[in-house]
Parts: structure tokens; C-alpha cells; sequence
């Protein structure tokens, strides 16, 4: 065996009494840091409303100052420039989708077909919930990434639809669906996308009504 020799015991220093009564525990906060995080959530959550609805080019940093009732110059305090600002929210908005998802699958019923409804249904919330922006955005304006933010972005998106695919190879077996399963996961995740585009959160449909619509059409019935 290797022979490690055994180092000396580190010196011992006196310790001021001023820091020896500090608590232990985390340390403080900095005065104003809460603050300055809330206003970056602030900045995120008015510029993708915005960039929803008006397209990421047509949106000026004046225009997401204003709605947020800031000054003109506070954005590039948080993010360097406006797309840095896009990668942003669409970054944390992946990040958050995939921490949700991964408690929707680790207490979902055990059948594949109990699964993808679970899947299914968390997506629409993804899509159509509140706070949702960040998926229309990252759809019609991730043109506007630069190449590098838009590879990071691609990984978040193959590890969100990661779970998908088991599930999906499961009902295939099965006979309950019968496409490609990794065909049927594009297919799929494309139909339910699109709902963002003639969803009416005052209509008659609930989101569970669409869960159920669009498992009897991507699945055999029985």
C-alpha cells in the first residue's frame, strides 16, 4: 500500500473576542441584497410578459425599465444587455420546469399511462399557468440566442423531455400507442405547444379537460 505520511497538526491561533461571540450559523445578508434579487425577478417577469407580447426586437430596455417602474439604465444594472436578459429568463424558466417535473414523476402512479397524464398535465401548467411566458418566448423568440445560449438552452430541453421518453417506450410495448416513441414524444410535445397559441384561460376548458382530450387522441383506447 501507498504510504501517506500524516500531516502536522495545523497551528492554533488565538481568536479576537470580538468574532469569537459572532453566531454561528449562515452569514448574514448583505443590506440590500434581498432587495436587488427581487428586483432581477421583477425585471425577469415584466420582460418576458413583454417579450410575449410584443417579440423580443420590438421590445426596448426603456419599455421593460417602465413596466417595471424602474429607470431607464436599471436593467443593465442586473444583465448586461437584452439578450442577456432572454437567456436569462428562459434559462430559469427550463431550470424551474424541470425541478417541477422531476416531483410530478417521483410521486406519479406507477402505470405509464397514470405517468403520462401526470406529464401531460404538468406541461400544460408549464404552458398555460401562471407566470408562463418563458415557454412562448423560448419558442418564437430563442432565435434571437446567440449560438452558445441557445446550445445551453437545448441541453435543458433534452433533459426536460428525458422522462418522456421511458414512459412512452413503456406504452408502445404495451400497445397503447402506436408511433415511434421518439417520434411520438416530438409529436406530442408539438400539439401540446401549440395550445399557447389558441388557449383561452376563460373559456370552457380546464386544463384537466385538455389533459384528458389529448390522451384519447395520442393513445389506443382499450
Amino acid at each position: 500500500m501507498p504510504h501517506f505520511s500524516v500531516p502536522s497538526p495545523m497551528p492554533r491561533f488565538s481568536v479576537p473576542p470580538e468574532l469569537a461571540k459572532r453566531p454561528r450559523g449562515r452569514p448574514r445578508k448583505l443590506p440590500g441584497t434581498e432587495a436587488e434579487g427581487n428586483r432581477r425577478q421583477e425585471l425577469m417577469r415584466v420582460a418576458a410578459r413583454l417579450f410575449r407580447q410584443k417579440g423580443f426586437e420590438a421590445v426596448t430596455t426603456r419599455d421593460i425599465a417602465a413596466a417595471a417602474g424602474m429607470h431607464s439604465g436599471s436593467p443593465f444594472y442586473h444583465f448586461e444587455t437584452k439578450g442577456v436578459l432572454l437567456f436569462a429568463i428562459i434559462q430559469a424558466g427550463m431550470q424551474a420546469a424541470i425541478a417541477s417535473q422531476e416531483a410530478i414523476v417521483r410521486t406519479a402512479p406507477s402505470s405509464a399511462v397514470n405517468t403520462l397524464r401526470a406529464l401531460v398535465r404538468h406541461h400544460y401548467e408549464v404552458l398555460l399557468g401562471p407566470d408562463s411566458d418563458f415557454i412562448p418566448v423560448m419558442l418564437y423568440e430563442g432565435r434571437s440566442l446567440s449560438a452558445e445560449q441557445q446550445a445551453a438552452i437545448t441541453e435543458l430541453r433534452k433533459t426536460y423531455e428525458a422522462p418522456w421518453v421511458p414512459v412512452l417506450q413503456t406504452l408502445a410495448k404495451e400497445g397503447a400507442l402506436s408511433a415511434d416513441p421518439d417520434l411520438a414524444r416530438l409529436m406530442i410535445l408539438g400539439a401540446l405547444n401549440w395550445s399557447v397559441q389558441w388557449f383561452n384561460p376563460q373559456g370552457p376548458a380546464s386544463l384537466s379537460t385538455l389533459t384528458d382530450q389529448a390522451l384519447s387522441l395520442f393513445l389506443r383506447t382499450p
